[in-house]
């Protein structure tokens, strides 16, 4: 079974995370995607707006009802500092017979070998990377290891962060249709980010 891992600190999960993951699960020939809220993950110290356990939540109301797409908790019940190699070598010991790649953005590509113990990472799994408009890579540039890990996906250009959305519902404007409607619920229900 081929898994994509989409990682994040999804706050909150939005239809661009979901749009990037259908089109790795497409393009890559994926059984699964994963949903994996980080912890803290190493390259972004500031607190999250939401909770660990609303970003779950959230993520979990995001996925319900796609036959493919999986919330993954992992990280979070682990605490500390989310390092890739760490989560991988623990997904790896738990389900042996899956091959796991990690969906990230094609600018995230060029920074793979400052990954934490990207070497021994690259022995573990492979990496979709996804391929915006507008932001071309040129994979000649890329270092030799990263050349032969990463399968590039195309997905439509959308500019659309969790940040964006976090300061429209602080300024009181509306984020529907920016959110599955269940996220959308519960951040209206729950007051966060000063809904």
């Amino acid at each position: 079974m081929k898994v994509g891992i989409m990682g994040g600190t999804f706050d909150p999960i939005h239809i661009g995370h979901l749009i990037a993951a259908q089109c790795a699960f497409e393009q890559a020939g994926l059984d699964q995607v994963w949903f994996m809220p980080t912890n803290v993950p190493p390259h972004k110290r500031q607190a999250p707006g939401a909770t660990p356990e609303q970003r779950w939540e959230m993520v979990c109301r995001a996925v319900e009802g796609h036959p493919s797409f999986r919330p993954l908790d992992i990280e979070l019940q682990k605490g500390g500092v989310s390092y890739s190699i760490d989560t991988v070598k623990l997904l790896k010991q738990q389900h042996p017979d899956i091959r796991f790649s990690y969906i990230i953005g094609a600018d995230m590509v060029r920074f793979l070998p400052k990954w934490y113990k990207f070497e021994e990472l690259l022995q573990l799994i492979s990496f979709i990377g996804l391929q915006r408009p507008g932001y071309p890579l040129d994979i000649g540039e890329l270092p030799e290891p990263v050349k032969g890990s990463v399968t590039f996906v195309t997905m439509p250009l959308m500019e659309l962060s969790s940040t964006y959305i976090r300061h429209r519902v602080a300024a009181g404007k509306t984020i529907r249709y920016m959110v599955p409607d269940r996220v959308y619920d519960y951040i209206e229900e729950s007051g966060i980010y000063g809904s």
